[in-house]
């Protein structure tokens, strides 16, 4: 299919640019002593210097544990979650070391920012965050983005960096987000098993057979490609395009130059509001099931969640929790903030809302999830 974005990109002022740790180990992708690529990662910083010169670009960097490996001088990258977290804080400093001095050079300042999803999730945090990125990107600074390892449990065990770029991007408002991977983009299947695999350059929307597509996990980064389409598709309902490339120097500014290099997955329809944006990217606890007079209310007269629509409720969630909202079948279609506990909405599944006072005691508002704190997402 031909990729309609591919021109337009040129026009992006603010992408977001996700590095992998895979990209920065350089082409033998072995963790371990010696694991970056010193000129690879010049290269990079060569491409930042070049995308600045009337942008604002906002990098997401992984590495951190590669290099806390190599300064630890640890045989492999570690498996044991404390370690991990030693080397993530062994390297995280030498990571913004080589930035700081990479693009000073190049005559850019820099930035350290560390996020967990602890502070996405906290509204009043997300919105600090968002404050203190914003004013450096007043001033022509690259914040240099990475997940707060040394802390974040889940999250290094887990390998959300990929996930965190498309957060960054409703952070700062990008228009573009860039995730430069050793797979050099999407393929029809495994190219390391199927020589004759093509390269898929456009994909309209991120579909189940699109996910399926997706292949093993990388072996020095804690991601594969199943993350990076997630986070495409997380990006994508924001309404931001997404490219996938291979991790090269030079390849950013072939891409915004409009060359067809890796894959561009184009957003789904209007950006949303900062608030609804941000919704999308907390991490939901369960999921509501409705019918589809439910998801008609929703999608097409805008109207808030009511408790007669739910068949299904699926998981342990809090009041104020963020839930997936689902067909019967399980596709999703919506995100909303729910007003009452799970349990709380299994009791009252298929009620009229002037049952809820009756049969829980208590009502706290007539809706399961109110319109306001809802966010079609397709």
């Amino acid at each position: 299919m031909t990729n309609p974005l591919r021109s337009s990109l040129a026009r992006c002022r603010r992408p977001v640019i996700k590095i992998g740790s895979a990209v920065l180990a350089g082409a033998s992708g072995k963790a371990g002593p010696a694991s970056l690529d010193r000129q690879k990662f010049a290269g990079l910083c060569d491409d930042l210097a070049a995308i600045a010169k009337g942008r604002t670009p906002v990098v997401v960097s992984s590495g951190a544990v590669a290099l806390g490996v190599e300064r630890l001088q640890l045989a492999q990258r570690p498996k044991e979650m404390a370690l991990k977290q030693a080397a993530a804080a062994a390297g995280q400093s030498r990571l913004m070391r080589l930035y700081d001095d990479e693009l000073e050079a190049r005559g850019l300042r820099c930035a350290q920012v560390l996020l967990t999803h602890a502070d996405i999730a906290d509204r009043g945090r997300y919105l600090n965050a968002r404050r203190a990125v914003g004013e450096l990107l007043a001033r022509n600074v690259v914040p240099v983005i990475n997940e707060n390892d040394t802390v974040s449990v889940e999250e290094i065990k887990f390998g959300d960096n990929d996930a965190l770029a498309a957060m960054v991007v409703d952070l700062v408002e990008a228009d573009l987000l860039v995730i430069l991977t050793d797979a050099g983009g999407l393929y029809s299947a495994d190219p390391r098993k199927h020589p004759a695999a093509e390269r898929i350059s456009y994909v309209e929307q991120i579909t189940p057979a699109v996910q399926a597509l997706a292949g093993a996990e990388s072996g020095v980064g804690t991601g594969g490609m199943v993350t990076k389409l997630r986070a495409a598709r997380r990006a994508s309902e924001a309404g931001v395009p997404c490219a996938i490339i291979p991790g090269e120097p030079g390849i950013v500014t072939r891409l915004l130059l409009g060359e067809d290099v890796g894959t561009v997955v184009a957003p789904q329809g209007e950006r949303h509001r900062l608030r609804k944006r941000w919704m999308l990217d907390l991490k939901t606890r369960g999921e509501l099931r409705v019918d589809d007079g439910a998801r008609t209310a929703l999608i097409d007269r805008k109207k808030s969640l009511l408790p007669s629509g739910v068949r299904e409720v699926v998981g342990s969630f809090a009041s104020g929790d963020a839930v997936e909202i689902s067909t019967l079948d399980g596709t999703p279609f919506a995100r909303g903030l729910s007003v009452y506990s799970a349990d709380e909405v299994r009791r009252i599944v298929g009620r009229r809302s002037v049952e809820i006072e009756a049969t829980l005691g208590y009502r706290l508002l007539d809706c399961v999830v109110h319109r306001d704190d809802l966010v079609v997402t397709q």
